[in-house]
C-alpha cells in the first residue's frame, strides 16, 4: 500500500523540460487525492546552461484575480512582470497559475516542487517562497505545512493561520502589507505576525503607512527583498 502510494504521488506526465533561456509557458500533472495540474511560467537565468551549478529558485503564487486558464494573466504582476519587462534576476523562478474558484493546493504545489527540482538544477537549501494577496495567503499556508521546503518566505498582502504559525519555527519571514488595505485588511496580517513574534519567530514586518491592497508593486521593484531572500539558507537553521 505504502509502495502504491508513493507511485501515485510521482509526476504522471510532464512536458519537456529541455531548459530555455527566458521564461516560458510550462505545463505539470500529476496525482495526489485527484488529478491535478498547473499551467505555469518558468524563468531560467541567463546563465543557467554555463555551468553545472545549482541555482536558487524563487515560486511565486499570484492573486485571485490572475486565477484562471490564461497564463498570460500570471505576468501582471511581481517577479514575472519584472522579467516580462526585460529585468534579469540570478535565481529560477516558477510561478504556477490556479485554477479558476480554486483555492492553491498544498499537496499539488508540493508535486510541481518535486517536478522542478527533479529536472531542474535546484539548490534545495535555497529555494524561497513569495506570492501576494490570495498568493500570499496561499504562500503562508504553504510555508506552516511544509516549513522544512524553503529557506525563507515574503508574503505580501496576505495572512496566516494565527493558530499554526508557530509551525515555521525558525523560518525567516519578511511580511508585507499596505495599512489602508480595504481587500485583505493589515489587521488579519498583523495578527498572524504577532502571534509569530509570541513563539520567538524569526519575522521582519513592513507596513505601509500609505498603501491600500496594491502593496506588492513597490515590494517587488525593491531589489533589498531579493538581497534579503538569497541570504538565507535552509542549512543555517
Amino acid at each position: 500500500m505504502r509502495a502504491a502510494l508513493a507511485a501515485a504521488l510521482l509526476c504522471a506526465a510532464c512536458a519537456s523540460h529541455t531548459p530555455t533561456i527566458g521564461m516560458s509557458a510550462q505545463h505539470f500533472e500529476g496525482q495526489v487525492r485527484r488529478a491535478v495540474q498547473y499551467e505555469y511560467l518558468l524563468y531560467l537565468p541567463p546563465s543557467y546552461t554555463e555551468s553545472d551549478e545549482a541555482w536558487p529558485l524563487v515560486i511565486f503564487l499570484h492573486g485571485s484575480g490572475e486565477s484562471g486558464a490564461d497564463l498570460g494573466m500570471v505576468r501582471a504582476h511581481g517577479p514575472p512582470r519584472l522579467i516580462t519587462e526585460g529585468r534579469d534576476f540570478p535565481f529560477i523562478m516558477v510561478a504556477p497559475q490556479a485554477p479558476e474558484m480554486r483555492p492553491w493546493d498544498i499537496d499539488a504545489l508540493d508535486l510541481l516542487l518535486d517536478d522542478i527540482m527533479r529536472t531542474h538544477r535546484v539548490d534545495p537549501d535555497r529555494v524561497y517562497l513569495t506570492g501576494l494577496s490570495n498568493g500570499g495567503k496561499g504562500a503562508w499556508s504553504w510555508a506552516i505545512a511544509r516549513a522544512d521546503r524553503f529557506a525563507a518566505l515574503a508574503p505580501v498582502a496576505g495572512y496566516g493561520d494565527a493558530n499554526r504559525v508557530c509551525a515555521l519555527g525558525q523560518l525567516p519571514v519578511w511580511s508585507f502589507h499596505g495599512a489602508l488595505d480595504d481587500v485583505v485588511p493589515a489587521a488579519f496580517d498583523t495578527a498572524t505576525v504577532e502571534a509569530l513574534q509570541r513563539c520567538n519567530g524569526n519575522v521582519r514586518y513592513t507596513l505601509y503607512e500609505d498603501a491600500n491592497h496594491d502593496s506588492w508593486t513597490r515590494t517587488y521593484a525593491n531589489d533589498e527583498l531579493y538581497t534579503w531572500l538569497l541570504s538565507q539558507r535552509r542549512a543555517q537553521r
